[in-house]
């Protein structure tokens, strides 16, 4: 017995006209909002630049893409990274003063490394990649 394969799954179907669902429901909103924007500004002209910037967000939600991929994906990356905690690793140090192999191995030592998993191996990989690191830059120099 043969079964059909579904092909073309990435596309979506076009239900309301040319429009896909998603694509509707963004035009929709849109046009909601800027109704609802001119119900309350009753000057056309106080609330012709609110509606402007409305609608084409709107648009843009509905049909443009950003390397093949939806606008809300863009939109949604650029809310996590505003709002998301960031890790700041780099700080400037005064180069040191020559001295013995062993006061480099305790000045490495002490540094604070700053957790980035919950694994505690990953941890230590990376806090001796950064001290490797550390050390060969103090060596080439």
């Amino acid at each position: 017995m043969r079964f059909q394969v579904p092909q073309f799954i990435e596309v979506e179907d076009k239900i309301f006209g040319p429009f896909t669902l998603k694509q509707f429901i963004y035009l929709a909103g849109g046009a909601g909002l800027s109704f609802a924007i001119y119900q309350l500004i009753p000057s056309i002209i106080f609330s012709f630049i609110p509606i402007i910037i409305v609608l084409t967000f709107s648009a843009s939600l509905a049909f443009y893409k950003v390397n093949n991929k939806p606008f809300i994906f863009v939109v949604e990356a650029a809310f996590k990274y505003f709002f998301s905690e960031k890790l700041y690793i780099w700080k400037k140090v005064d180069a040191p003063k020559v001295g013995s192999t062993e006061q480099e191995a305790k000045q490495y030592a002490s540094i604070m490394v700053p957790k980035i998993s919950n694994s505690k191996l990953k941890d230590l990989t990376w806090s001796l990649d950064i001290k490797e690191s550390m050390y060969t830059n103090k060596n080439q120099k």
